[in-house]
């Protein structure tokens, strides 16, 4: 994480949020495992911070917290994660980003899906992945968004429910049918 000019000028949960970030490198599970849960309670102020976590971290691992941290935080990290996948090209950023979408699970149906009209098909596909770990939830939406005015997200609705399989194949089929 990039450090403050000053941590003079920085508030006390900021302080407290870039303490804890430092606290994932302790070689203890355990301890990394305590932290993950205050980020995640500390809600809407770690959120840049963990998005910072994914986008400079010195590894994998590092991801994963900040990930698993960032779904904690739910709904309030939706849309910063999405704005954030929009900015950052690299792969292992928007692999755990997406891998975090996935587990906030229902409330980032929606948004997930209204971002999938980019021209950035590498995102399209990380955010189809996200649509399709949170499964059997996203099937109805995606099926609404077949018949979409926009035609990638028409593309990309269909491209998922076909890569769900059993999850996502039999309400795609069902909606040709109805169509014939």
């Amino acid at each position: 994480m990039k450090e403050k000019n000053t941590m003079d000028k920085s508030s006390p949960a900021e302080i407290k949020i870039h303490g804890l970030i430092t606290r994932l490198d302790d070689p203890s599970v355990d301890v990394r495992h305590e932290v993950m849960q205050s980020l995640s309670a500390m809600g809407e102020p770690a959120i840049e911070p963990l998005i910072q976590v994914l986008e400079e971290a010195p590894d994998n691992d590092h991801r994963w917290y900040a990930a698993v941290a960032l779904s904690g935080i739910g709904a309030l990290a939706v849309d910063p994660l999405i704005s954030a996948m929009k900015d950052h090209k690299d792969n292992e950023f928007r692999r755990y980003a997406a891998a975090a979408l996935g587990t906030i699970g229902i409330v980032a149906i929606e948004p997930i899906i209204d971002a999938m009209a980019t021209e950035d098909s590498q995102m399209r596909g990380f955010l189809s992945g996200a649509l399709c770990r949170i499964g059997k939830p996203a099937v109805e939406p995606l099926t609404r968004r077949l018949t979409d005015a926009d035609d990638i997200i028409r593309s990309c609705a269909t491209l998922t429910l076909w890569q769900m399989g059993e999850t996502g194949l039999p309400a795609m089929l069902e909606h040709v049918r109805k169509d014939d």
